[in-house]
């Protein structure tokens, strides 16, 4: 019974933030009323083009100062610290190139996975020390 829930409890780690994005995506889309931005034949949530009212596709694609100056609300204290790793990793999957590829292996699966991997991995080592407390 043990194994099986925690298997359940696995698939569940693995599935929920891919499913809660999911989610979140697709409650936010009837709210926006722009026209959608076109990106490799899919059809995205915002638009295209510079706005200093919402999150555009320009500020990934150009320019990230844009999107600093009007749209983030609560980090602006922190660039000094949140830009350097920022740009780091921005550069670095730019220099593979293939950026769209690099931006969806890295960040969306390896960094992810990585982080759900080792969070499995303890909670079956605190599953294992609870079952050798239990015994004594």
């Amino acid at each position: 019974m043990l194994k099986r829930n925690r298997f359940l409890r696995n698939i569940l780690l693995i599935i929920a933030p891919f499913a809660l994005m999911v989610a979140i995506n697709e409650f936010e889309r009837p709210k926006i009323n722009n026209k959608s931005y076109s990106y490799h034949g899919f059809s995205t949530i915002n638009p295209g083009g510079p706005n200093t009212q919402i999150c555009t596709w320009d500020c990934h694609f150009h320019t990230t100062t844009h999107c600093q100056k009007y749209h983030v609300k609560f980090l602006k204290p922190f660039y000094k610290v949140t830009d350097i790793p920022y740009d780091f990793v921005i550069h670095r999957l730019r220099e593979t190139g293939n950026y769209d590829l690099a931006n969806i292996v890295f960040l969306v699966l390896l960094f992810p996975f990585t982080i759900i991997y080792f969070l499995i991995k303890s909670l079956n080592l605190q599953d294992e020390i609870n079952k050798l407390s239990e015994q004594k």
